[in-house]
């Protein structure tokens, strides 16, 4: 009997060790387009009422853990019965991701309204008060983290193709909980900078080198929350280039000359602003056919 519950024990840190070296590997292959969700996800998660940045970031995190739950089990079952579907599927979120960021840059161009630039607020409370462009942009960044999940997701589970099913459903799990938690645990730290940097202040009494500290973090959140708007941008656009090189023969063949970063950047500019029109038009459609429906 103790001999069968060893070998039992013996099996379960064999697997664990599996585990724990392939989880390594795709944790590796995955950092990078995990870079970019945290920048996406942090300039998504940003800009709402003070009092009201954890709970829109914790209706975000719900969102990404239900993606996961939905992306998670039908990655598997779609490796295992249907691969090529998944390459679509990563076509079709590069598209999005494109427009996404390629809208962006429309916008900040054309559409931006100079006044409230020249006058930015210096705090995030003074930024969104309406409820319904609150439910908008939990929304457009439950949308982003679906796509990015998909990426990720796929990324890892490529990473352990030839491993046993229990490994593959393990070390995705391991891959997909480390970026929901991972990923909106920093965004949490990053939109609270401001009130730990008043906390730091009330502490020291206004004096000494928490003061300076507290105040510190107080004036660069408005600075890294321009920051990861841009970068976030960027990242959209160098996701969905990436995608489309890596997965659409003549974009992976498409000026090899240039460095891969340029090209991804170029493909996913160009793709971009092509779906802009096309994707507007058809979502003004559906809103013309949801008012005459109503």
């Amino acid at each position: 009997m103790a001999s069968g519950i060893f070998a039992v024990l013996d099996d379960i840190a064999a697997l664990m060790d599996d585990v724990a070296i392939t989880s390594k590997i795709a944790g590796r292959k995955t950092a990078a387009i995990l870079g970019d969700d945290l920048a996406v996800n942090a300039e998504k998660a940003t800009g709402f009422v003070s009092s009201r940045e954890l709970p829109v970031l914790w209706a975000i995190t719900k969102g990404s853990f239900v993606n996961k739950l939905i992306i998670v089990p039908i990655a598997l079952l779609l490796n295992a019965y249907y691969p090529v579907t998944i390459k679509y599927i990563l076509i079709l979120g590069g598209v999005y991701l494109a427009y996404e960021g390629a809208e962006k840059i429309i916008e900040y161009l054309f559409h931006r309204n100079k006044a409230d630039v020249a006058e930015a607020p210096e705090h995030l409370s003074e930024m969104v008060e309406d409820p319904e462009a609150e439910k908008k942009k939990i929304k457009s960044a439950v949308i982003t983290d679906f796509i990015l999940s998909i990426e990720i997701i796929i990324i890892a589970l490529s990473s352990v193709t030839d491993s046993e099913l229990l490994i593959q459903i393990i070390t995705v799990s391991v891959i997909a909980l480390v970026a929901t938690v991972g990923v909106y645990g920093l965004v949490a730290l990053i939109v609270r900078m401001d009130d730990a940097g008043y906390a730091l202040i009330r502490m020291s009494k206004g004096e000494g080198f928490l003061t300076t500290l507290g105040k510190l973090l107080v004036k660069a959140l408005p600075w890294i929350i321009k920051s990861l708007s841009v970068i976030g941008t960027i990242a959209l656009i160098l996701v969905a280039g990436g995608i489309f090189a890596h997965n659409i023969d003549f974009f992976h063949d498409f000026l090899t000359n240039l460095p891969s970063i340029v090209k991804e950047a170029l493909i996913g500019l160009v793709i971009g602003l092509a779906s802009v029109p096309v994707i507007n038009l058809v979502m003004k459609l559906f809103k013309k056919k949801e008012v005459q429906t109503s």
